[in-house]
């Protein structure tokens, strides 16, 4: 059960990192892209970081 905890805190992780690398590469792009985009994106990524704490919560708890 633990492993499969690690295992998607992992993918989460990189869930977060991806919206995060893509939410900063529109915002740099700017323009009609930026307006439409960017905002989305970073309420993903906060989403994102939730379900990444929940599931370290629940990997650290499941630990004893």
């Amino acid at each position: 059960m633990n492993g499969i905890l690690l295992v998607l805190l992992g993918v989460a992780l990189l869930a977060v990192l991806g919206s995060l690398l893509a939410g900063v590469f529109v915002m740099a792009r700017g323009g009609e892209t930026d307006r439409h985009w960017s905002n989305r994106l970073m309420r993903l990524r906060v989403g994102l970081q939730g379900l990444a704490l929940v599931l370290f919560l629940l990997a650290l708890m499941t630990q004893a």
